[in-house]
């Protein structure tokens, strides 16, 4: 579904992104492993648009999409849990989710029931500002965002940044059951244990290159990740 080729990106005059290449297939689950500043958030933002790209190609089933904007990318089959939530706290619940389904013609109820049943809390809430919601309602309430747009791929970053256990329990099961129904996701987490268990496959990036590719199972076999990241790191640096 999701192919990566030496895809280069920045911020401005800085470099990020150094020939990133990867692919997701339908389907499948796949984690974005690496330390602080490895480039893991700007690869979710090169990938939907909000930053530059200069070279290399990001191809959903075979179409580039490096010279769409992100609207357009949303409405290719793309959408983007981001770090921090970002809701719009003095809108409704239901009008947050609205938003994300600006591009949908007709289909609107459909995706409203299809998030409340995922979440129930957000139906219980569907009224109330979203800044009066908790963290893990928020966090709720921005997957069922990009869900409203009837995504074939979610990106996540970060779903469990900051979130009580409970918390991170019942929205992994509400992705468990997104990705048994076969939704394609890519995501970006910190909560090691969580991502071992849930992804299929996973790519580690360090300082913006892609430095091990491996199966879930067959990482989580290393003793210490931390040691895994230095290593990686120095072996970079020595290169």
């Amino acid at each position: 579904m999701l192919r990566l080729n030496n895809l280069c990106a920045s911020y401005g005059v800085a470099s990020v992104l150094q020939g990133v290449s990867l692919e997701v297939a339908a389907g499948e689950t796949v984690a974005l492993l690496g330390p602080n500043g490895a480039g893991k958030s700007t690869l979710m933002a090169a990938i939907t648009g909000t930053i530059a790209r200069r070279s290399g190609e990001v191809l959903l089933e075979g179409h580039n999409l490096v010279k769409e904007k992100s609207h357009a990318i949303v409405a290719h089959g793309v959408a983007l849990v981001p770090e921090g939530r970002l809701v719009f706290a003095p809108f409704s619940v239901e009008d947050n989710l609205r938003l994300g389904a600006i591009r949908l013609k007709g289909e609107i109820a459909e995706r409203y029931e299809f998030v409340y049943r995922l979440f129930p809390r957000l139906a219980e809430r569907r009224r109330q500002a979203a800044g009066t919601l908790s963290g893990g309602e928020q966090q709720m309430l921005a997957v069922g965002r990009a869900l409203m747009s009837a995504p074939r791929l979610l990106l996540l970053d970060e779903p469990f940044l900051g979130l009580a256990p409970l918390v991170v329990a019942e929205i992994r099961q509400a992705l468990e059951k997104l990705r048994d129904r076969g939704l394609t996701l890519l995501m970006v987490e910190q909560k090691l244990d969580i991502v071992l268990s849930f992804a299929q496959r996973a790519y580690v990036l360090i300082k913006g290159r892609v430095a091990l590719e491996d199966t879930t199972a067959e990482i989580a076999r290393r003793a210490d990740l931390s040691d895994l990241y230095f290593s990686l790191a120095t072996s970079a640096a020595v290169r």
